[in-house]
């Protein structure tokens, strides 16, 4: 759907306006082609006093063909800036990351990226070290707010092990395939992986069959269009009233089809079946399928109330249950859940799908652990205000808040969450698991 007001305040009278008045001004976001670099330019190094990452670091970043420096000269531009602070252990510490970052902020490009490297609070040996590194979630959130011009801000927690399983995320994250994600804290190893094999750069996912579940249209489309693009083999699944186009979606990418309602009684078998019988099992599930039925509570029917929960979480725990119990989920693979803002921060007139939404981190939190053992990984994602069909239904003063009210002042677009499953779709991405990040653009909404 167009976004009228952004393109009026990219003219001359609209900038006038927007510069003049203190209005929101939307940026052009900067999105990733395919034979595109992983970045468009030089990312800054630098460290706090120490910090242990810089072979990993320095690893990763050649691998992706990253240029990179350790200082910027006068009137020079770099694209990203990465700071290793898992050296910092006491509060005095962190003045370390504003004497990194002060001095070359306004070196960062349009849609740039900063990325703070720590160390899991949870891991630390002493006070001060739990202090200072919790403390690097503030930093970044706080900067994605002040940076404007389509940049963004991120802290990656790597987990002891998982130093050398950094690159899949340093890609998503430093490249524009991160567009709308910002201000989110991403944790490395946490759920007990600590490596990840090396992978094709173009084509991740070649020789992996992936399942999208609503993936005739919208967000579910643009995520069989991505994964086909990284070179997995997809099956779309959907309900029978949209499966003519289903079928229209999968041949455009040489994909396959099942019609069926995820929320049969035998729906987990019949996939399962399915799967067994033509792929001998499946590496990515992506549960993206899911439904509204907007009512505050005082005036909630019970069966719609019940609809939303089956639909958005319980068919996709079912389903997942069946897979993992026959084996099909092969080692290396990826379950990926679709929760929401709204599951975060809550949303007046959906508390049933508050509900589902927060129960779909609940899942990924307790599942995460449990299928460590078999090398297989789960996360969300959890989209704010993406510019789908489904928004021309919104009233115009609540579409417009839902677009302004974020760091990047817009709605995202359905390949925004498509890169984000994308990367933890990837193989590469094995040790980034229990994770659940927000494509919202940082909205105002929530954590």
């Amino acid at each position: 759907m167009s976004d009228r007001y952004q393109d009026l305040a990219h003219t001359p009278v609209g900038k006038f306006l927007v510069n003049n008045l203190g209005l929101p001004n939307p940026p052009r976001l900067e999105r990733w082609t395919p034979g595109a670099p992983v970045v468009d330019g030089t990312v800054l190094v630098a460290a706090a006093e120490g910090s242990t990452l810089a072979p990993a670091l320095d690893e990763a970043l050649a691998a992706l063909g990253v240029a990179t420096t350790t200082a910027v000269a006068d009137e020079e531009r770099v694209k990203g800036i990465v700071v290793d602070a898992t050296g910092i252990d006491t509060p005095a510490g962190l003045d370390q990351i504003q004497q990194a970052l002060t001095p070359v902020l306004r070196s960062l490009s349009g849609c740039g990226r900063v990325v703070l490297l720590g160390t899991p609070p949870s891991e630390a040996d002493t006070a001060g070290r739990a202090i200072a590194q919790r403390a690097l979630e503030g930093i970044s959130r706080s900067l994605g707010k002040e940076l404007g011009k389509g940049s963004t801000a991120q802290t990656v927690y790597v987990a002891g092990g998982a130093e050398r399983a950094i690159a899949s995320t340093l890609a998503f994250l430093l490249s524009p395939k991160s567009a709308y994600v910002c201000g989110q804290v991403v944790r490395i190893g946490s759920a007990g992986i600590v490596e990840a094999p090396e992978v094709d750069l173009d084509a991740p996912l070649a020789g992996k069959v992936a399942l999208v579940t609503g993936a005739s249209r919208g967000l579910g489309l643009a995520m069989a269009q991505t994964l086909h693009r990284d070179g997995a083999a997809v099956i779309g699944l959907d309900v029978a009233p949209l499966a003519d186009d289903l079928q229209r979606a999968m041949a455009s990418i040489d994909g396959e089809s099942i019609v069926l309602d995820i929320t049969a009684p035998d729906a987990p078998q019949r996939i399962a079946s399915y799967l067994a019988e033509h792929h001998g099992g499946v590496d990515v599930v992506v549960h993206n399928a899911g439904i509204t039925r907007d009512k505050r509570l005082r005036n909630m029917k019970t069966e719609n109330w019940h609809k939303v929960v089956e639909i958005n979480v319980d068919a996709p725990a079912r389903i997942t249950a069946e897979l993992l119990e026959a084996k099909l989920i092969r080692p290396g693979g990826s379950i990926l859940g679709v929760s929401s803002i709204a599951g975060i921060a809550g949303n007046n007139g959906q508390t049933n799908y508050a509900a589902s939404k927060a129960g779909v981190i609940g899942w990924v939190d307790e599942l995460a652990p449990r299928v460590a053992a078999d090398q297989i990984t789960i996360n969300a994602v959890a989209p704010g205000f993406i510019e789908t069909d489904m928004v021309k239904t919104i009233p115009l003063t609540i579409r417009e808040a839902g677009r302004r009210m974020n760091s990047m002042a817009q709605g995202g677009l359905p390949i925004d969450v498509a890169e984000a499953v994308a990367w933890f779709a990837n193989p590469a991405s094995a040790a980034v698991s229990g994770n659940v990040v927000r494509v919202c653009g940082q909205s105002l909404l929530g954590a």
